[in-house]
């Protein structure tokens, strides 16, 4: 194994993986880390120069890996989040994309001082927002569903567009003297929208062939993966052969047509996906901007640092007014998504293909493109990268930002636990398919939710009310563990607990699967019969406050009280479960709920601690 790929491996993958990880643990833009990464890898140590490493083919596989990146991206643009969204979408994708091409043209002739024909170039290229930026932002930021629609939409859908735009663009400037309109109206236009019809007939087809195999059991599950990423690499290149742009578009559609086909088994498929994207996005990111070369920034000037202002604070905001006006969209979200456009590798990839074409046919101020376009794209990512959660939380239009519990499972002693939390001020949400089971709980002010937590409507209400724990409380055991498998890649596999199962049931060979089931709730014995008896009997839950007098005494083994959490506001929830490796450490001011014994005191805990530690 030579050098440069062992470098390859631990500067990209390496340092790639780090920058995600880091990013989640301490609430960071991943894309910025990534973007930071590539910088000192590329233009600062010079350790790291893709094109030379890989050769030719380097930007053949970023275009491959961004058709993998939109195809995925599709997968998430579901027509059902229309309803609300609709209007909006519609005048982010259609009205704001020529406005902005106008708006951005002119800022680059007037403050960029380019010529006219790099001036469009440069506006076709920037009205692309991105889904490789986008995507990984709105994971993270907890934004309204309607308005995280409007950025996801826009980004998947204006991203072949937008290239398909500046193809064109690119096609009229690079136009003969001698080849007048008649070319253009005869020949360019017809053959790209002839293209592009192509290959949304080609993404919608392909998609119903892959239903047409699945539901007919003509498609093993191993096979299925594999099959649908390389359709839609096929069809990326099929497209791609056709028309610089349609690729994308193929891509995109497949991935639509998909989605909304209810095809069974794809949310499998989905996830899967996803942790596949985050890793080319990680690749791609660390890639691209290594790839600067000093030489390259050297070209960054005080017009180009005039017309990414421009951009930022003037000509996206005044499209987007202007697209939005006489519309239902509130000013909080205009003014959101007027800000938020941060640009990603598909501009990058279009620009320097565009760019260099531009500058081989000796086209005036051609070298302006690729540079004017870098600082637009570094910019926006950090800008917005760090921007857009302090900016919608500014706005309201962001879930809560706290720690929340779900409770699915309505019953007397699941109802109790869900009112102490809320008591203790941390937010919860209680889940039941019966109304009626809910009254109790809905009537001392906890919030709601009347649905069945495994249907597509309970998914999509979970994601507008979104919890960080999850706990199942049902009397079916079954029940409990298809819930915490089915939401385990929502949650995480260490944040989803069900009541014991039973001991017998908890056997790591003969009992139930760790994998189809949740982290137990307390101790093992602790199943729903015992806690349902123990509340019969008269046993209650108390919000206790950790003091230094009682921190040592709540989870000592001897205690009458069955500890359940451990909550530090707006900071942390823990579930205590026997099957942690860590236990939690008590301080001072974390509160704990318990089911204590009707004639339970504090004083009691604390004499009995203290005696068997005089006895000891």
């Amino acid at each position: 194994m030579t050098e440069s790929v062992l470098l390859f491996i631990f500067c990209v993958l390496g340092g790639g993986m780090v920058a995600q990880w880091a990013a989640w643990r301490f609430r960071l833009p991943a894309i910025v880390l990534l973007f930071a990464l590539g910088l000192l890898y590329g233009p600062i140590l010079e350790i790291l120069h893709p094109t030379k490493m890989i050769g030719p083919a380097f930007h053949s596989l970023v275009s491959l890996a961004v058709a993998l990146i939109v195809f995925e991206g599709g997968l998430a643009l579901d027509f059902r989040q229309l309803k609300e969204a609709g209007e909006g979408v519609i005048r982010l994708t259609l009205f704001a994309l020529p406005i902005n091409l106008i708006l951005g043209s002119a800022a680059a002739h007037y403050i960029g001082g380019m010529t006219w024909g790099a001036a469009f170039l440069f506006g076709a290229i920037i009205v692309v927002t991105g889904p490789t930026v986008v995507l990984p932002l709105l994971r993270h930021a907890k934004l309204h569903p309607r308005v995280a629609a409007f950025l996801r939409w826009e980004a998947i859908v204006n991203d072949p567009v937008g290239a398909i735009l500046a193809t064109l663009v690119l096609e009229v400037l690079l136009m003969r003297p001698d080849e007048g309109s008649g070319t253009f109206f005869g020949f360019i236009l017809p053959h790209m929208l002839a293209s592009a019809g192509l290959m949304i007939l080609l993404g919608i087809g392909a998609a119903w062939g892959m239903r047409w195999l699945w539901v007919r059991d003509m498609m093993p599950e191993i096979l299925k993966i594999p099959v649908l990423i390389t359709s839609a690499l096929v069809l990326f290149a099929m497209g791609t052969l056709a028309m610089d742009g349609a690729g994308l578009m193929a891509s995109t559609v497949f991935g639509m047509a998909l989605v909304n086909l209810r095809i069974p088994g794809m949310a499998e498929i989905q996830r899967m996906k996803e942790a596949l994207v985050v890793l080319i996005v990680s690749l791609l990111f660390v890639l691209l901007t290594a790839d600067l070369q000093r030489s390259e920034l050297a070209h960054l000037s005080w017009s180009i640092g005039a017309l990414t202002l421009a951009v930022l604070f003037l000509v996206r905001p005044l499209g987007i007014m202007l697209a939005t006006m006489r519309s239902s969209m509130p000013w909080s979200e205009r003014i959101f998504v007027g800000w938020i456009a941060p640009r990603g590798i598909v501009a990058a990839a279009v620009a320097g293909v565009a760019g260099l074409r531009l500058q081989d046919a000796g086209y005036p101020g051609a070298g302006q493109v690729m540079p004017a376009v870098f600082a637009v794209i570094a910019s926006t990512m950090i800008l917005h990268g760090f921007s857009l959660a302090p900016l919608g939380r500014r706005l309201k239009l962001t879930l809560s930002n706290e720690p929340a519990l779900a409770i699915v499972g309505a019953n007397d002693w699941s109802s109790k636990l869900a009112i102490a939390v809320h008591k203790a001020e941390v937010p919860v949400l209680l889940v039941d398919n019966s109304s009626l089971d809910l009254v109790r709980a809905e009537a001392a002010g906890v919030p709601v939710l009347p649905t069945e937590v495994l249907s597509e409507e309970g998914a999509e209400s979970l994601e507008e009310r979104p919890a960080d724990y999850l706990l199942c409380a049902t009397p079916d055991a079954i029940y409990n563990g298809l819930v915490c498998a089915h939401l385990t890649p929502h949650f995480g596999s260490q944040r989803v607990y069900q009541v014991s199962p039973g001991i017998a049931r908890l056997d790591q060979y003969r009992g139930l699967s760790r994998e189809a089931r949740g982290k137990v709730l307390g101790e093992p014995s602790w199943n729903f019969t015992l806690l349902e008896t123990l509340v019969k009997e008269g046993w209650r839950f108390i919000n206790l406050t950790v003091t230094a007098e009682n921190k040592d005494a709540i989870l000592w083994d001897g205690s009458n009280l069955l500890a359940f959490l451990v909550l530090q506001k707006g900071v942390s929830i823990t579930v205590i479960s026997a099957e942690d490796e860590v236990h939690p450490q008590l301080e001072e001011g974390h509160i704990v709920i318990a089911l204590v014994p009707p004639d339970y005191s504090e004083d009691s805990l604390l004499v009995h601690h203290n005696g068997y530690q005089a006895g000891a």
